[in-house]
């Protein structure tokens, strides 16, 4: 039986025994003993002083009496005031080393693949630009929160919605058309989302100057938004597309191919993937056909422009926009559609949306709307709302060619492991192969770990210098101590001296401490989930990277003379290796067997 359990349940007994107090076990809340104090786990006893009728330091010390003669497992105890500190007996630790130590799987969950499953939708692209640093964070966050349910045992479902017809997309066809000179992928040489985005900020440079010289001839600036010749010839080429325009679609149909294939490249590079990719193409007439539903039900109007709205005033909003007096969609039309269709297709348990939190507001309304719809499952919507990605310069627009491009990133980011890797002679022995490959994982672990160790719901400034340093609260900092534990365990399967241990060992604090950590991986995944937060394994990630490399640097390993305490070190080391490779999976992020 788990410690903690073991150590909840004596206390409850003593409760009851000494002051007739009865206590279940989720009343009684056990926390990790401060490090300045001695001891494993502490008990605050305050709640059950005016029951008892004694002082807090009393109340505690008969606490602790009671549960030690009754738990051998809990060598001592030491009270602090109002805070009751126990000490787990050494022979607990090493028969849970014993026991866990070879299970690859400890703290990982098996999923129930036969249950319903938890929907995350991610990624989200449009098909106007290619993938940049705040598509970067929503795939790594959307990856790497099904990554960390599946690990709770949840049966998990990814998908994406590619966001590929609208008004946007209309902006890239018209300058391509307009500007182009029937430029592809092949002629240029540049990825087709590349191409396709330099056309979009085309269309901004172009429009933005008709506005200036409608606005020059004296109409007013929104009128003049409105009528510029572009943005009139795009809305109308939206039109044309619902209606179903032949030449449109052609179109339109050719240069999605070119982003299509320019993102699956960069999700490759990324190492994220999906289920299931729906289209907003697909979806959208289901969305009008729910709308058509609720006026019919009497939950939507209808406006004289033949607009069709959703008041939602008395939820305390305001009114909102599903069809456009022309009967074009819009966003939340389709994403109406979309929610239905996924719904039907899974039976979701959840359906979790990784959306940015400008968001916020738009799926506050969808919830609502598919309630007035008549939709029981619409509480089953989740909008996991995470915090922008800003630069030291503010923040990036699309329109303006002012991003920072997920794919330059990458390269860039590579080259700096490449020339940090030879700094720090990590390519000693390694064929240019193997450096590649190092390079790459390197890369991507310092992108992926400076990313997702910040709170989803935080702003976050990128800084690729501070991710990829090899010291420090960084995914290469753990990725070497990986790569350090697994040669340090090859070089003991290769001795012949490495042999068997005892339960009878007694621990240094620093062995205690890497234990400890490691016997508190199921519980931190299992918190982790519960609030989609792949920070807190991040987190627990360099907690144990930390203890571990203090360990390391202070108890000798393979120079150990005594032969027990040589062998349980080095399977304390490969339970630390693989508590390491688990967690940093988790996070989408592969750990090097050498460096």
């Amino acid at each position: 039986m788990n410690i903690v359990t073991s150590l909840t349940q004596a206390i409850s007994q003593a409760l009851l025994a000494l002051y007739g107090i009865e206590a279940d076990d989720k009343s009684i809340v056990l926390q990790d003993t401060r490090k300045d104090f001695k001891g494993d786990y502490t008990l605050v006893v305050f709640p059950y002083v005016k029951q008892a009728r004694k002082a807090p330091e009393a109340v505690a010390q008969e606490i602790g009496s009671h549960v030690k003669e009754h738990l051998p497992l809990v060598s001592g105890f030491n009270v602090i005031k109002g805070f009751l500190n126990f000490e787990v007996a050494d022979s607990y630790w090493l028969k849970f080393v014993a026991e866990k130590g070879n299970d690859t799987a400890f703290g990982l969950r098996q999923a129930d693949v036969t249950s319903a499953p938890v929907v995350v939708e991610y990624s989200s692209p449009n098909t106007n630009k290619p993938l940049h640093l705040g598509h970067i964070r929503n795939n790594l966050l959307g990856w790497s929160v099904s990554q960390l349910l599946a690990a709770a045992g949840a049966n998990v479902k990814k998908v994406n919605l590619v966001n590929d017809r609208g008004i946007h997309i209309c902006k890239s066809m018209l300058a391509w058309m307009r500007y182009g000179g029937g430029e592809t992928p092949e002629s240029s040489g540049m990825k087709g989302d590349h191409l396709v985005g330099k056309y979009y900020v085309e269309f901004d440079k172009h429009y933005k100057e008709e506005v200036k010289q409608l606005m020059e001839s004296g109409v007013e600036e929104e009128q003049a938004k409105k009528e510029a010749p572009l943005m009139v010839e795009a809305q109308s080429m939206l039109k044309r597309w619902e209606e179903g325009d032949k030449e449109v679609r052609a179109l339109w149909e050719k240069m999605n191919g070119w982003v299509y294939a320019g993102f699956d490249e960069t999700y490759h590079r990324l190492g994220v993937g999906f289920d299931k990719v729906y289209y907003e193409s697909q979806t959208y007439l289901l969305g009008k056909e729910l709308v058509n539903k609720g006026l019919d039900m009497g939950v939507l109007f209808r406006k004289e422009d033949g607009s069709v709205w959703c008041d939602l005033t008395g939820d305390g909003l305001d009114q909102k926009l599903l069809l456009r007096r022309d009967g074009t969609s819009v966003y939340m039309t389709q994403d109406l559609g979309t929610a239905l269709l996924r719904h039907n297709d899974f039976g979701a348990e959840r359906l979790i949306y990784v959306v940015g939190n400008e968001q916020d507001y738009h799926f506050k309304v969808l919830k609502l709307i598919l309630g007035k719809l008549g939709f029981s499952w619409a509480d089953k919507v989740y909008h996991l709302s995470y915090g922008m990605v800003e630069l030291p310069n503010g923040k990036m627009k699309s329109r303006e060619g002012t991003v920072v491009d997920a794919d330059d990133l990458i390269d860039e980011m590579e080259q700096t492991a490449a020339d940090m890797s030879r700094e720090h002679g990590k390519n000693d022995e390694l064929t240019e192969e193997e450096q590649r490959h190092l390079h790459h994982i390197l890369a991507l672990g310092a992108l992926k770990y400076f990313i997702l160790k910040v709170d989803p719901t935080k702003n976050m400034l990128f800084n690729p210098a501070e991710s990829i340093d090899f010291n420090g609260n960084t995914g290469p900092f753990i990725q070497y101590t990986h790569a350090r534990i697994r040669s340090i365990v090859r070089k003991a399967a290769e001795s012949s001296e490495v042999g068997a241990w005892s339960s009878e060992l007694e621990m240094n604090e620093k062995e205690r401490a890497v234990v400890k950590i490691l016997h508190a991986l199921p519980e931190s995944i299992a918190a982790a989930a519960a609030v989609f937060s792949p920070a807190m394994v991040a987190n627990y990630a360099y907690e144990l990277a930390k203890a571990f490399n203090s360990f390391y640097q202070d108890t000798p390993i393979l120079r150990e003379e005594n032969a027990q305490v040589r062998a349980f070190r080095v399977s304390l080391c490969a339970m630390v290796a693989n508590a390491l490779k688990n967690t940093m999976n988790i996070l989408g992020i592969e750990v090097p067997e050498r460096m």
